[in-house]
């Protein structure tokens, strides 16, 4: 693979591209990690806390901690991508650590489900800050050749830490106990992060001023470098079809991860799975995802954005119909890896493409609108699989799910215009 030449700007020796920027953006990468360890120290433990710890009845109630994340870190976004323009990123990534420093303890010894619920709404100012920010800072890193390969390295980093340390939770629930060892690995990614954050990592918005003075004309005079934050969040959530259609899918994209977090662990509980094979399927799903995304980044900066979104949309309502149909752990681990691998096509590629048709003026708040939207999908999806499971059965609710997730994909085939300039 060729690295395109890199640009120098004027205002000290600022240089656009992977390769002239590669010392920082590795540091961002391993920050990201540390974001998705965060994540993934949940996503075996919790479900089962909720049901084995703290008893409570109804799927609804149980997975009220991810509508808690989801809605806190959606709205996080869109302010972590005005914060950025405004202040700089490193400071919005700074904050976004600090705010994360009691979650472990929250976790390990609250009391009762309002403490945890509690701590999911600072981790959802934590991922929304965190993870924002690092997707902006290597977007302008990367330049306009390679956005695609860029995301891919940025969300492979975060999502194979959080099947890493899914399984790792989930080893250590399985010799420990639910609490408090498994929330202890979280609190040491917190102090590395926080001072890797603080000491190494550097400002990159002048990187994206740069790019901005570069920047063709758009062909769209909607798309001009001065727009408002209310213009440009109805521009991405309605007004501009790839930004509009990019978001509807990353919402249901998400609603699918919510599933995966808080439901798909019961229904292997209920068939009697243990808690190390729950582990192991719980991580497989984002391992495939994660490490995909170095892959299908890389490839839709080469094939476009659009086939690929619409073929990882339809992959995904595969995977979740056969998590439904599904009753032995043999059939859900190839449903994990199915839904990982329709995961990895769209995640990186959803960010490529609002990369794309935002203006680098205005692109940091326009990735705040659509993380808005597509993290919000972990509020709705909460919502949405709580209800139909406590009225219908946890298998119902999941075929509703990959019936939705069919119908987004085909939305996308139908509303999205390619974005990629090569293709």
């Amino acid at each position: 693979m060729t690295t395109p030449p890199t640009t120098t700007g004027p205002a000290g020796g600022i240089r656009l591209g992977l390769r002239a920027n590669l010392a920082q953006f590795t540091l961002l990468v391993a920050v990201n990690a540390l974001v998705g360890g965060m994540l993934g120290q949940e996503r075996t433990v919790l479900p089962l806390l909720a049901d084995q710890t703290f008893h409570l009845d109804g799927y609804t109630s149980a997975l009220t901690y991810i509508l808690a994340f989801g809605a806190t870190k959606a709205v996080t976004n869109f302010f972590a991508g005005t914060l950025s323009d405004r202040y700089g990123r490193k400071p919005v990534l700074v904050a976004g650590w600090l705010i994360a420093l009691p979650v472990p303890a929250m976790l390990a010894w609250g009391p009762s489900w309002g403490w945890i619920v509690a701590a999911n709404v600072l981790l959802g100012v934590n991922q929304g800050l965190t993870w924002s920010t690092t997707v902006i800072m290597k977007i302008d890193l990367a330049g306009p050749e390679r956005r695609g390969l860029a995301m891919g390295f940025n969300e492979a980093a975060g999502y194979v830490a959080v099947a890493a340390t899914a399984m790792a939770t989930g080893a250590i629930a399985g010799h420990y106990g639910l609490r408090p060892a498994p929330f202890l690995l979280g609190a040491a990614y917190i102090v590395l992060a926080l001072g890797l954050s603080t000491l190494a990592v550097r400002e990159t918005r002048d990187h994206a001023r740069l790019e901005a003075t570069r920047h063709p004309a758009p062909d769209n005079p909607d798309h001009h470098g001065e727009l408002t934050t209310r213009q440009i969040a109805w521009l991405t959530s309605a007004r501009d079809k790839a930004l509009s259609a990019a978001s509807q899918a990353g919402l249901v994209n998400n609603l699918n991860d919510a599933l995966a977090w808080g439901i798909f662990p019961l229904l292997f509980a209920a068939h009697g799975l243990s808690i190390t094979q729950i582990g192991i399927l719980a991580a497989l799903y984002p391992a495939v995802w994660g490490a995909g995304q170095m892959l299908t980044g890389w490839w839709s900066d080469h094939i476009g954005r659009k086939h690929l979104i619409t073929t990882g949309m339809l992959i995904q309502a595969a995977a979740i119909a056969l998590v439904a149909a599904g009753t032995t752990f043999g059939t859900w681990a190839v449903a994990q890896i199915l839904l990982g691998a329709g995961t990895a096509m769209v995640y990186p590629t959803l960010l490529a493409t609002i990369g794309d048709v935002a203006h680098p003026a205005w692109r940091a708040r326009a990735v705040g609108v659509y993380r808005l939207w597509r993290d919000g999908g972990f509020a709705i999806g909460a919502l949405l699989a709580g209800i139909l499971a406590d009225a219908y059965g946890l298998t119902t609710a999941i075929w509703a799910i990959a019936a939705l997730t069919a119908a987004s994909g085909l939305l996308v085939a139908v509303r999205m215009y390619e974005t990629h300039p090569r293709a």
